[in-house]
């Protein structure tokens, strides 16, 4: 059995590509015997994939899912919180967005204002100079891109039906200097108290689930956040049962 695997941020530095073809002698191969699997062939990346989650099209998969050979499979750091094809970058009604292009505010927000809603919200995230004693030159980021667009229309759907309110999404990837707008989010719903919580469950459901890395650019050193094996905190918890 053959499966093309994707890889992102520091797992797919340290093993040295961002897509493997990898063989499982005996068929058929559950998650978490894949990443078993994974960590015998690739001992200097056990501990990040001990750690990581799959994704089978598109979605993350528990450890007993059995992976089909004909699946999108791909093995997910714990999130942070390629450059993507134009048809690939932006969902179809427009509100979900990930891009390389600088973020504008107002072209976002217009994406979801609404004649009978009375408040909106935009939700600005920037790159920070300083945390701490670190300094910071810039950030790196990197998607799952299909993954990405699909958990934000999640996001959308849930806001939706909680609070009644319209929401958009974008997220840019590559090099975001300091000061400029790495995500966006905005939400708008027919009354104040609704928005402001769909605006924070919004960003706090990206940082939690949405397969995107992000690299801290310092003045010595370059390191991804979100991917320290003993640390999980920003990882999504492995989906329900359905029944």
């Amino acid at each position: 059995m053959q499966l093309s695997i994707r890889l992102f941020a520091g797992l797919a530095e340290v093993i040295g590509s961002q897509t493997l073809n990898f063989h499982v002698a005996e068929p058929p191969v559950t998650a978490g015997r894949l990443k078993e699997l994974l960590s015998a062939s690739y001992p200097e990346a056990a501990g990040q994939i001990a750690v990581s989650m799959v994704a089978v099209d598109r979605e993350y998969a528990p450890e007993d899912t059995v992976i089909p050979e004909s699946s999108e499979v791909a093995l997910i750091p714990p999130v942070s919180g390629g450059e993507p094809s134009p048809e690939e970058n932006s969902t179809q009604d427009g509100l979900y967005t990930v891009t390389e292009q600088p973020l504008r505010t107002e072209d976002i927000l217009a994406k979801v204002l609404d004649r009978n809603h009375g408040a909106s919200l935009v939700f600005v995230g920037t790159t920070r100079e300083i945390t701490g004693s670190e300094h910071t030159s810039a950030l790196y980021y990197e998607a799952y891109i299909p993954m990405a667009l699909s958990k934000f229309e999640e996001i959308g759907r849930e806001v939706g039906e909680r609070w009644q309110a319209r929401c958009a999404i974008s997220h840019r990837i590559g090099h975001v200097g300091v000061q400029e707008a790495s995500v966006v989010i905005a939400v708008s719903s027919p009354h104040r108290a609704a928005c402001y919580e769909a605006s924070r469950f919004a960003i706090e459901e990206l940082k939690r689930m949405v397969p995107i890395w992000k690299k801290d650019i310092g003045e010595s050193s370059q390191s991804w956040k979100g991917a320290d094996p003993a640390s999980r905190d920003n990882w999504p918890a492995p989906p329900a049962d359905s029944h």
